[in-house]
């Protein structure tokens, strides 16, 4: 399982937030430059002119407003693309930071009415680009023929945009995309669990009263930490800003830190990570079927978690034991053996040999070892590092040359220092939304939750996600709760085959009663 010795998880744990935030500072708003003739009268309707803040959010331009159309199912779709920031303000009335987002809406008769979705990556420590040039918004990256070649990434148009039945507002955390302090030392304010789901529920919230959007359904997608600051951030809106939210959308989320950092020798986790190596072993053979993984996914809760909760197995009872897992994830005996059973970070170096080295996030995705030599995982992610950082160029382009948002501040498109400082709070426990989850449940009727997964991530499996929410109470209303899983790993949208069925997914919870 995962634990903080891993490298960076990525889309898995982001966050940033402010732990005391008060109310946007009178006067001061967010002025929007129309790059396509948009009048004074209107941007000011917009937000108003807007100084330049203290430090390096100089850096930072006024709002940029464009115009823009993309061809959909449906037909032509116009909308208007904002990227900008909000500032927020600390007690003293002095600018504790700024927060950059990006959002769509689409022209329509009635956008007051339209649903808007609020989104966010995860980490701790990365930017919003992931999801916004991965999945939902007007412009997708594609990563060369094989879909797996960072270097020659370019920018399509995403027929399966979900602006088509959603507007979007992509929201960057302190200390990831062009979000910032105001001053170097005051990220650690807003790197923490709570402070991050309130320093983001204030960012929805001027949103929302800025483009008068009160009346409009109102959604939270999250992936990996982010699904988890999508709980916290809905239990923030309703207490601390009268903001209920209809619905939440997970993609591979983190849910419950006793499966992220129970460590190597947690039965339980073990027991529901090996689905997720079972799929990935099937589909290397090509003879993945849903009857295959099932028998699998009932060895891993019956006779591998009672012998991994027991003491080890003996003589041929432990050979036979061992032969079924080495056979079920691809790993040779004697490293089975040698764990007990266990199945640590070893797998990322053993499964595959000569000199593979596999993804944390996809465990069908394996690459040539930079460090063959060594006998313990010690270079970069296959997937991370090896392609889709290439998010970051991607997004700085499309912001510049067809947003107009024009910056000389780094774009921060995954920071692994945020995720270093991170404060779990965990005082108060392993940290968890569990609890935020029945609360939203039990308290509001209409409210609905989907998690999407893929079958093969390592880093947030899809079987922790079926145990607990198999153990949440019974609700009021059917099928409230869903779990939605797709060939791939945790970024399982990288497969336009599984990103165009989890969208098809998604837009029956913007539609349904």
């Amino acid at each position: 399982m995962v634990d903080l010795r891993r490298p960076l998880i990525a889309l898995m744990l982001v966050a940033a937030a402010a732990t005391a935030l008060a109310q946007e500072h009178p006067g001061r708003g967010g002025a929007r430059t129309d790059r396509q003739g948009e009048s004074q009268q209107e941007s000011q309707q917009n937000g108003g002119g807007r100084e330049s803040g203290p430090g390096v959010l100089a850096l930072l331009p006024p709002d940029s407003v464009t115009e823009h159309s993309i061809d959909v199912k449906s037909g032509k779709l116009a909308y208007t693309a904002t990227a900008g920031t909000f500032p927020l303000f600390d007690q003293s009335g002095s600018r504790s930071a700024q927060i950059f987002y990006t959002a769509y809406v689409a022209k329509t008769d009635n956008p007051s009415t339209r649903p808007v979705t609020f989104v966010f990556n995860g980490g701790p420590g990365a930017a919003s680009a992931f999801l916004n040039l991965g999945l939902v918004g007007p412009r997708i990256a594609e990563f060369g023929v094989d879909g797996r070649d960072g270097s020659q990434v370019r920018l399509v148009d995403n027929p399966d945009t979900w602006l088509a039945f959603t507007d979007l507002v992509l929201i960057d955390p302190v200390g990831t995309g062009w979000s910032r302090a105001a001053k170097p030392d005051d990220g650690r304010v807003f790197w923490s669990v709570h402070g991050d789901a309130e320093s983001m529920a204030k960012v929805i919230a001027l949103y929302v009263a800025k483009n008068s959007r009160a009346s409009s359904p109102k959604f939270i997608l999250g992936e990996s930490y982010g699904g988890f600051r999508a709980a916290k951030v809905a239990r923030v809106l309703q207490n601390d800003q009268g903001i209920v939210v209809s619905g939440i959308l997970m993609a591979s989320p983190m849910l419950d830190g006793h499966f992220q950092f129970g460590g190597d020798g947690f039965a339980l986790g073990a027991a529901l990570q090996l689905p997720s190596l079972a799929a990935a072993e099937l589909e290397r053979k090509h003879a993945f079927t849903q009857e295959a993984l099932a028998q699998a996914e009932h060895f891993a809760l019956t006779d591998y978690l009672t012998t991994l909760a027991g003491p080890p197995p003996q003589g041929d009872a432990a050979k036979s034991f061992y032969a079924r897992v080495a056979k079920i994830t691809g790993l040779s005996v004697d490293a089975i053996t040698q764990s007990r059973g266990f199945i640590r970070d070893d797998y990322i170096k053993n499964f595959a040999g000569d000199h593979k080295i596999v993804s944390h996030y996809d465990a069908t995705f394996a690459s040539d070892d930079p460090y063959p030599e060594t006998p313990v995982d010690r270079g970069p992610d296959p997937i991370l590092d090896g392609m889709i950082r290439a998010y970051g160029s991607a997004f700085v382009s499309c912001a510049r040359d067809e947003l107009g948002f024009k910056t000389d501040m780094t774009y921060n498109l995954l920071d692994g220092s945020i995720s270093r400082k991170w404060d779990w709070e965990r005082g108060h426990g392993q940290p968890s939304v569990t609890d935020d989850l029945r609360v939203l449940l039990a308290l509001t009727p209409s409210f609905r939750l989907l998690i999407a997964h893929g079958y093969s991530d390592m880093v947030t499996p899809y079987a922790v996600t079926r145990y607990l929410l198999q153990h949440l109470p019974p609700f009021q209303g059917e099928e409230r709760t869903e779990l939605k899983l797709y060939r791939g790993g945790h970024m399982f949208y990288l497969d336009p085959d599984s990103r165009k069925v989890f969208t098809a997914d998604a837009k029956t919870m913007y539609i349904s009663p």
